[in-house]
């Protein structure tokens, strides 16, 4: 008697362009081939061997950095979780073609001297973003996750203020918008990095025990809120340098709990560990600099580099896995990336905090590392995030 074989079903995934399917896909391209460019066009600007654009020099590099850079993986991700969230849609096919045309627009137009647009866009962006999160979240009755909509309204008057003051039609100083912009975004890594850290934890690594208690989750948060808040009513140094030293102790013992040893054997998870290590260091940077101990461009290094990047890449690389049905494993690739943003931050923030006269060293080879890290991540991920779900399912 022949022996019956069976053969399990296959699903035949279309070759049809799929960058538009979902909001990860176009802003994690386009956040990781923008980040491995953008930084060495600053660290010829830096060098003295470029001239500088619209916004002056650092104002440049920061603006980018936050409003460019940040904000699309940010974007992205929100509009990938909050279909999650709400069960309702977010903006697909032309609608998100033309969020990323508008994006790309703003990163095009704070090069040439048409200041007026370069603002139009820049604010216009996350405004738009607000709104295609708000009408999911409000249809769904999703009232828990409203805050992100008011975070990304926040960010949107905080590019106003900086391209407002840089057209001499507010008082305000450019770095008054990048400094709220900057605490908008270590609450949204502090929120989304509590809720998800320890969840891959314990998912990804059996036995690993990571944790969250009332207490530290309202410390944390809250007081990392309260510097937000401080920053935006401009209260003086010192008292900024309690809140900031505070919210520093809080968020290193809500790491501590999460079991960050435990992850040291597996790349997909230790990267967020590691990059979310770098936010109690910035908050402590921040109240040394603010107390003239450090020069406070060491703080907002390692908030940019090491927290931002380290948790960027991590997420970028998970969650292009986990929405294209791709096994929820780091490839020697993507361990790579981790190991080479990692290293940028270490490089960028300890030697000039150990010897300020390699300032330039630093920043040039902070800018190799970095550069290679996302360049790397964009070449890999093109393949996956412009096809088809292996899955062949929608998204």
């Amino acid at each position: 008697m022949p022996l019956i074989q069976i053969h399990e079903p296959r699903v035949q995934v279309q070759r049809r362009f799929a960058l538009f399917e979902l909001g990860f896909r176009p802003f994690y391209l386009l956040a990781s081939a923008f980040a491995a460019l953008s930084i060495p066009l600053w660290t010829l600007q830096f060098s003295g061997l470029l001239p500088h654009a619209y916004l002056a020099g650092p104002i440049w590099h920061a603006h980018e950095m936050v409003f460019g850079f940040t904000l699309a993986v940010i974007v992205g991700f929100l509009f990938t979780a909050g279909k999650n969230w709400s069960n309702l849609p977010t903006p697909t096919g032309t609608s998100l073609a033309a969020l990323a045309a508008l994006w790309l627009a703003a990163r095009v137009l704070v090069l040439t001297p048409y200041a007026g647009l370069a603002a139009a866009c820049n604010i216009a962006f996350p405004l738009a973003a607000a709104a295609c999160l708000a009408l999911p979240f409000y249809r769904s009755g999703n009232r828990r996750n409203y805050f992100f909509v008011g975070l990304l309204l926040l960010i949107a008057v905080a590019a106003g203020v900086v391209h407002f003051s840089q057209m001499q039609l507010t008082q305000q100083g450019p770095l008054l918008g990048i400094q709220v912009a900057l605490d908008v975004v270590l609450f949204i890594m502090a929120v989304m990095g509590g809720r998800v850290i320890p969840m891959f934890t314990n998912n990804g690594i059996p036995g690993a025990g990571a944790t969250r208690h009332v207490g530290t989750e309202r410390a944390a948060l809250g007081l990392t809120l309260a510097l937000l808040a401080a920053d935006v009513i401009g209260l003086n140094s010192l008292t900024l340098a309690v809140i900031a030293a505070l919210a520093s102790a809080a968020q290193l013992w809500r790491w501590l709990q999460w079991r960050p040893w435990k992850t040291l054997k597996t790349p997909l998870v230790w990267v967020l560990h590691l990059a979310y290590l770098w936010i109690p260091i910035h908050l402590l940077l921040r109240a040394l600099g603010l107390l003239g101990h450090v020069a406070p461009t060491l703080a907002t290094h390692a908030l940019t580099v090491g927290a931002v990047g380290g948790l960027i890449i991590g997420m970028m690389t998970r969650t292009a896995r986990g929405h294209t049905a791709r096994p929820l494993l780091a490839d020697r690739y993507d361990t790579a990336s981790y190991v080479l943003v990692a290293l940028a931050a270490l490089v960028r923030v300890t030697v000039p905090l150990i010897q300020p006269s390699l300032l330039m060293t630093a920043v040039q080879g902070s800018a190799v590392l970095w550069s290679a890290g996302f360049g790397l991540y964009a070449i890999r991920y093109w393949p996956v995030l412009s096809r088809p779900r292996l899955d062949g399912r929608p998204g």
